[in-house]
């Protein structure tokens, strides 16, 4: 397996492969649940994107953000958390940093749902100030991995959920060592449809998690990781062959 990670790499090794595109994966430290390690997101954002790097064989990855905005899971243990400008301004640098380098298309892989707004607003400023530069993001694996499975593939909540069926399979597939299986849980909230409800987690849980976790598995794990892999690569192929043109 070729590796492209920047921690890994020398100076000498990532000036000599002359990177031109860069992938960020953005996680969080927080509950989830009680069976998954709290640095989840940041497992999942980081592996799915070495695995994309390697089908690509010309992307850089960068040092993942293992820490974002997480204040709405501060009821449970241990969570750590950037305030929203904090984790804006992150992401910016990272994003800067790429480009003072050179490289000047990235895709972002987002791992956590606090990190949907500060990742759209730090592009956005990107675009402000450097309109050349090139930006994609997968924001929501979580869904995404829903809708490109076969219908029927989850049993609850269509694998939905904070540590739900979903999130807990990949996590079994991806790093099930720092997993406790024996204490998944399952909880549905009573969400209205359509409506977006701004929650603090212990409004919709008592267990640091949502969904079924009980109904994951690691080969639900294993479809949802290749399916992703497979789908981003696929959209990354189509935006080369483009040029990151839309017109």
């Amino acid at each position: 397996m070729a590796n492209h990670e920047l921690l890994k790499l020398t100076a000498h090794q990532v000036q000599e492969r002359g990177y031109t595109k860069a992938i960020l994966a953005i996680g969080s430290c927080e509950a989830h649940g009680a069976h998954i390690a709290e640095g989840c997101d940041t497992f999942v954002s980081y592996e799915v994107s070495k695995q994309v790097a390697e089908k690509m064989g010309d992307m850089l990855v960068l040092p993942p953000i293992t820490v974002g905005y997480s204040a709405h899971y501060d009821t449970f243990p241990f969570t750590m958390t950037l305030s929203y400008d904090t984790t804006i301004a992150v992401i910016y640098d990272m994003i800067e940093s790429c480009i003072r380098q050179g490289i000047k298309k990235i895709f972002l892989m987002n791992g956590h749902d606090g990190n949907i707004a500060p990742i759209e607003i730090a592009s956005r400023k990107i675009k402000e100030v450097y309109p050349d530069v090139n930006i994609a993001s997968m924001t929501q694996w979580w869904v995404a991995a829903a809708e490109l499975l076969p219908e029927g593939t989850f049993e609850v909540w269509n694998g939905n959920g904070h540590a739900g069926e979903g999130e807990t399979s990949i996590a079994y597939y991806l790093f099930g060592e720092y997993c406790e299986p024996e204490l998944a849980t399952c909880v549905i909230p009573d969400l209205p449809k359509y409506l977006d409800v701004k929650w603090d987690f212990s409004e919709l849980t008592d267990t640091a998690q949502t969904g079924d976790a009980t109904k994951a598995t690691k080969e639900k794990g294993k479809m949802m990781n290749d399916v992703l892999v497979n789908h981003i690569v696929e959209a990354l192929h189509d935006l080369d062959a483009k040029d990151w043109k839309f017109k």
